[in-house]
């Protein structure tokens, strides 16, 4: 037996449909579409998720509200996880260091490593260093008001240069 012996099992291999390559093909003139109609035409039958028979489809009838993150040149303004200083002295009542990573074990933001604002609401009687990204004034306030600190996150200290 030689390699150019080899062929596949009779009825194995099929011949390639040629369509719309003349009569002599037997798939010539309409070339399998049938007569007239919307998917005979060369644009086909429209996705059939979206396609309500020729109407104006749902999404496009329905309002379009708000800024849209697709929208080109649109301002992309950083996420900040908020917590109000409130939350902080319920869950700190002995008070200390504050950091992002025990923010997220406590449960007062979603995600460590995600930007983390402070806010004023609320009030805090113990000395808490808060480390965060951002504070509003008045939580900076009350937190040095209680003995304790705000220091932030990503900006460069007189030490570190």
């Amino acid at each position: 037996m030689k390699v150019t012996d080899l062929k596949p099992n009779p009825g194995a291999a099929k011949r390639k449909k040629r369509v719309a390559r003349g009569p002599a093909s037997g798939h010539g003139k309409t070339a399998t579409r049938g007569h007239k109609g919307q998917k005979s035409r060369s644009g086909g039958l429209k996705d059939p998720r979206r396609f309500e028979g020729g109407r104006s489809i749902l999404i496009m009838r329905l309002p379009k509200r708000g800024m849209r993150g697709q929208v080109p040149g649109a301002i992309r303004r950083p996420e900040y996880q908020t917590v109000n200083v409130g939350r902080l002295a319920e869950r700190f009542p002995e008070g200390g260091e504050v950091t992002p990573e025990l923010l997220a074990r406590a449960g007062l933001i979603r995600r460590a490593d995600g930007l983390v604002k402070v806010l004023a609401h609320g009030e805090v009687a113990v000395a808490l260093r808060v480390h965060a990204h951002k504070f509003s004034k008045s939580a900076i306030e009350k937190l040095t008001a209680a003995g304790g600190e705000a220091v932030l996150l990503g900006a460069e200290t007189d030490e570190e240069a």
